[in-house]
């Protein structure tokens, strides 16, 4: 089979992969429909994370082909979605809702499991793992919502969640990309009565407010946090959503949560200050959140999208097939696109 392979920073190509196969009974084999870049993905694309030379990528849908013998509430030509990590619903994490620290489980496109930029994939736990979707001849724009729920939709709600987003909350939103653009339809989703997002990017800003942001704030750093002081009489938000991982992120939106409240951080963490502590502590601000339960999440989710109650496959604003995934990632990485979608297989079938 053909797929995306990395072979050091700036050097993803096509290539042959060997074509998968069910190699333990809890097993399926998915060809894949449309597959995505991931923020994360980047990271290792420009160097500044390691990742294994081979198959990338974990955020896909696609067809069931194979199950294997021990595969329940999963059949072939099920249409599904594959969460970013697979797991086997059972242990202790799981049990507590956090499928994302499954101790059996894993990432896809690294570790020597096959990558979702492929044109076929192996999951492992395929049962308590895939998420089938039901009817068939979908839309593009509901095949675009649902590959989004692979991964950053997921992670934008996890950030909400994390914060303590509810009913009538004040939220700041740090972050425009597709993750923190999820976070503002996921705050939104929850209730929350007044969104600002942190944005410079107009066509970003035009989408944050589509997705429910009541208020748009262009700087960065210490006049940022100057800005959503201001804005908020200077007591500051009810959740902040950290969506970008970097060190002036975390400490923007550390900074403008109010005491007592929550900041739910879903970025990869680079050059982040580890002295955050001390905040933590003399201005009683939580941090919570972590890499996004996505098997968990997605359910409930499935539901808005199928009823077009939410539509974050909108955050895709750039489109190619497997033949031309490197310009995928340039896209992104060039910041001519949110988030890059990658057309690999046929239309979904589903029963």
């Amino acid at each position: 089979m053909r797929a995306a392979i990395y072979n050091g920073p700036h050097a993803i190509e096509v290539g042959e992969r060997p074509d998968p196969v069910i190699n333990a009974p809890t097993d399926a084999v998915v060809r894949v429909v449309l597959a995505c870049v991931c923020g994360s993905d980047l990271w290792y694309y420009r160097g500044e994370s390691p990742h294994d030379l081979g198959a990338i990528g974990h955020e896909f849908i696609g067809v069931v082909e194979q199950v294997g013998s021990e595969v329940r509430g999963i059949a072939k030509d099920d249409f599904v979605i594959a969460p970013f990590i697979y797991c086997d619903g059972t242990c202790p994490h799981c049990l507590a809702g956090v499928t994302s620290q499954c101790v059996h489980g894993g990432a896809f496109g690294n570790h020597g499991i096959d990558g979702g930029q492929g044109e076929v994939v192996r999951v492992p736990l395929a049962g308590s793992t895939l998420v089938p979707v039901p009817g068939s001849g979908h839309s593009d724009e509901t095949m675009r919502s649902l590959l989004a729920l692979s991964d950053v939709m997921c992670t934008g709600h996890h950030a909400a969640v994390s914060s303590g987003v509810k009913e009538g909350s004040v939220v700041a939103v740090v972050g425009d990309g597709a993750v923190g653009l999820c976070g503002v339809i996921a705050a939104k989703r929850l209730g929350a009565a007044r969104i600002i997002a942190l944005s410079r990017n107009p066509p970003r800003q035009a989408l944050a407010r589509d997705f429910g942001a009541t208020d748009i704030l262009a700087e960065r750093g210490d006049a940022a946090i100057n800005a959503v002081l201001e804005m908020t009489n200077g007591v500051g938000v009810d959740a902040a959503l950290e969506c970008v991982g970097t060190g002036q992120s975390v400490a923007t939106a550390l900074a403008i949560t109010r005491p007592g409240s929550m900041v739910g951080i879903v970025g990869v963490p680079h050059g982040v200050d580890a002295s955050i502590a001390e905040t933590i502590v003399f201005r009683n601000v939580g941090l919570r959140g972590g890499v996004a339960p996505a098997r968990a999440y997605i359910p409930g989710l499935l539901a808005d999208v199928l009823e077009s109650r939410i539509n974050p496959g909108r955050v895709f604003d750039f489109e190619t097939d497997l033949d031309h995934v490197a310009e995928a990632y340039r896209a992104m990485d060039d910041r001519r696109a949110i988030k890059s979608l990658i057309r690999i297989g046929r239309k979904e079938t589903g029963r």
